[in-house]
């Protein structure tokens, strides 16, 4: 059966839906030998020769899942054409073709998953699902009782106010305080301009749950695979937060 190009390609694990949506704006796609730059394109792979940049494309023989802790001063990307350093450099061991699900900044830290999977990965980051996102946020400023209602109950933004949060003030001092934030949005920076918003400095960030997922322990620069149970809980999330 043909369904969406785009579709394809992220169940066959290219990258995520988005993503993939790009690459074939970019005119990296090619079905049967020609370029296809239109999204509305359909192919099924068991008729259709689809390639991104040269390879073939097809479906993987099994679905893995690997959480990521990123280090500050990598692109939440699979390619840069500039030169700099990605998270995959991080992951060269790994055998199967994996994408990194959303992003994480430049200057951010912590939990990533990265799978082949493009309909898990899709439900991930679609608003529709609702997983949420939990963050340690430490910033040089004394954050008050006041700022911390104003955090959980919306920030206007300049693409309007943000849906309420989770939001819990660990510790605060004259000059720097520690927040735990947990959003279900997707915007981009969208921690980072919460508290630009409120006038604070953001000194760290780091991303500790993806919905039941944990960071836990994992050293900065490491990886491991999910373990069963994890995957079912997450697969669990999306289909739960979906209906």
């Amino acid at each position: 059966m043909k369904e969406r190009l785009q579709k394809v390609m992220a169940r066959a694990g290219v990258a995520s839906r988005r993503a993939c949506e790009q690459l074939i704006l970019a005119g990296r796609v090619t079905v049967n030998g020609k370029v296809v730059r239109e999204l509305g394109t359909k192919v099924d792979l068991s008729h259709d020769s689809v390639a991104v940049d040269g390879k073939l494309v097809g479906v993987p023989e099994r679905y893995v899942y690997y959480i990521l802790h990123k280090p500050r001063g990598f692109l939440t990307t699979v390619s840069d054409d500039r030169g700099r350093k990605t998270v995959m450099q991080l992951l060269k061991s790994v055998p199967e073709r994996i994408f990194p699900v959303g992003r994480l900044d430049y200057d951010s830290e912590g939990l990533l998953i990265l799978t082949n999977d493009g309909q898990l990965a899709n439900r991930l980051m679609h608003p529709r699902y609702q997983v949420r996102k939990f963050y340690l946020v430490k910033v040089a400023n004394e954050v008050t009782a006041s700022d911390v209602e104003k955090l959980r109950t919306g920030v206007e933004l300049e693409d309007g106010i943000t849906s309420p949060a989770y939001v819990q003030l660990l510790a605060a001092g004259p000059k720097e305080s520690l927040l735990k934030i947990g959003i279900r949005e997707g915007r981009n920076r969208q921690i980072r301009r919460m508290c630009q918003a409120l006038d604070f400095k953001v000194k760290r960030l780091i991303r500790t749950q993806i919905g039941p997922v944990k960071l836990g322990n994992l050293a900065a620069g490491a990886y491991r695979r999910l373990t069963e149970q994890e995957i079912g809980k997450l697969k669990q999330a999306v289909n739960r937060s979906g209906r």
